[in-house]
């Protein structure tokens, strides 16, 4: 049953792909096609279900949000980490300062570039790129993540708008150290070049509560993953985070990329790849993908009892 659901769900998704359209601020990006699609499931008990374009490559953009802010919560902890940034949606663009420059100096969340530019700036005194890149393969369950060189030249030419950024966290006193040097990273992990799959396999990890299934390794803590689900489940989907929580109710993450990572607690992850995007940046295939499979197989995190699988 959820081998046909999932692959409807696919097929749902397709009617949509020409409403949207690829990212083209970062010139690499928009070389993307925008008729790919793939779905990824696996679930706790080792089931993987597929369908689409789930082995093309493609870069993992706003989703290592995901990974650094673990990364920050496992190294630094709570207290630390959120005595820089804050937890709330922004109901602004990703890549927006406004509230940044007249609410608050510190950033809204770490799911927005302003959040996860400052959380980047506390990691880089504690840990380089290739620890980060280690990180995100063992989370991801993919030994063959790189850096996809191209699309990270591309973006950093074009990222003056994520150094603008870093130099205003610096004149507020929020980021410290090197801004040049934050925001280079910030960068590289965006550029990590993954598949459906390699997001299917994080997500995994999320819903068993930070425990690789097949191994039975922990490899995050039990809060680290509550408070990572519950920012992807109030501001993953970049200013359409609230209709995504109610439509759909599943803890998501979004990038330009084409990528969505989801976790259903205790039972799945959810990796897709689909860089037709709407006009919020979300993939526009994946997010009603998510919404059918939601529906029909009752996954919203307010729909009560276990669903129909």
């Amino acid at each position: 049953m959820l081998d046909e659901i999932t692959r409807q769900a696919w097929l749902y998704g397709r009617g949509f792909l020409l409403n949207g359209k690829v990212a083209d601020y970062i010139p690499e990006l928009s070389k993307a096609n925008p008729v790919y699609l793939g779905i990824c499931i696996k679930t706790l008990s080792g089931e993987m279900i597929e369908f689409g374009d789930v082995s093309h490559r493609f870069t993992i953009q706003s989703i290592s949000k995901v990974i650094t802010l673990a990364m920050a919560l496992e190294k630094l902890g709570y207290d630390e980490v959120f005595s820089h940034v804050m937890m709330e949606p922004s109901g602004d663009a990703f890549n927006s300062i406004l509230k940044l420059d007249t609410a608050s100096n510190r950033p809204y969340n770490p799911m927005i570039n302003a959040g996860a530019i400052d959380v980047i700036g506390l990691l880089a005194p504690v840990c380089d790129f290739d620890e980060l890149l280690a990180f995100s393969r063992k989370l991801c369950q993919d030994d063959e993540i790189t850096m996809d060189f191209d699309v990270y030249h591309s973006e950093s030419v074009t990222g003056d708008r994520n150094r603008a950024i870093g130099y205003l966290l610096k004149s507020k006193g929020v980021l410290h150290g090197d801004v040049l040097s934050a925001v280079d990273l910030y960068i590289r992990m965006c550029s990590l070049s993954v598949t459906a799959r390699s997001l299917a396999g994080l997500g995994q990890v999320l819903a068993a509560g930070g425990v690789i299934p097949d191994t039975e390794e922990r490899v995050l803590s039990a809060n680290t993953v509550r408070v990572v689900q519950t920012l992807m489940f109030t501001c993953g989907m970049y200013d359409r985070s609230g209709e995504m929580a109610v439509r759909v109710g599943i803890p998501s993450k979004s990038g330009v990329g084409g990528g969505i990572m989801s976790c259903v607690t205790d039972r799945m992850g959810i990796g897709i790849y689909g860089p037709s995007l709407d006009e919020k940046g979300n993939s526009i295939g994946g997010a009603n993908m998510l919404e059918y499979l939601s529906k029909e197989l009752r996954l919203h995190v307010f729909d009560a009892g276990k669903g129909i699988w």
